[in-house]
């Protein structure tokens, strides 16, 4: 059940292992290529023309734009403090905690092993370095870098 059949592909999406995926309840745009060993969970969007590099997770609440590279390993995130069970002790279930979600305006770039924290926008044109931690907003068409992610400068 690599691609499960509520996932909904546009034309023209390239999936060259589709038994090395994991997609489920999300919505893939047109011409997408999407990498070896990524998962994109339920209620997660892809826009058109996009590149989503192998090692990639992009969780439920992601919503990611037109002409948007993601590099390898790349990990989203959509809980600010996350817990394995309720305050019963109970294994938690959807009820249990409210997704937080996150953007990825058109034509910005991630860089491998970024890790991007839940309630983020990255701003249309903008590139976040490889291995940033992206712990707030991402103007557009900016440069952001390090641990947390900041500024370098502006293209």
């Amino acid at each position: 059940m690599p691609i499960s059949k509520d996932v909904i592909l546009g034309n023209n999406v390239g999936i060259p292992q589709p038994a090395l995926v994991n997609l489920y309840g999300c919505t893939i745009g047109d011409d997408t290529r999407i990498g070896s060993f990524v998962e994109i969970q339920k209620n997660a969007t892809i826009g058109a023309r996009c590149k989503i590099s192998s090692h990639s997770f992009l969780c439920e609440g992601v919503d990611v734009e037109d002409e948007v590279f993601i590099g390898h390993g790349v990990m989203f995130t959509n809980d600010l403090h996350p817990h394995a069970t309720n305050e019963r002790g109970e294994l938690q279930t959807d009820d249990d905690w409210e997704v937080i979600r996150t953007r990825v305006c058109a034509r910005a770039s991630i860089g491998s092993g970024a890790v991007i924290l839940p309630g983020i926008t990255i701003g249309a044109g903008a590139q976040v370095g490889a291995g940033a931690v992206v712990t707030r907003d991402v103007p557009e068409n900016s440069i952001v870098v390090g641990n947390p992610a900041s500024v370098l400068r502006f293209k």
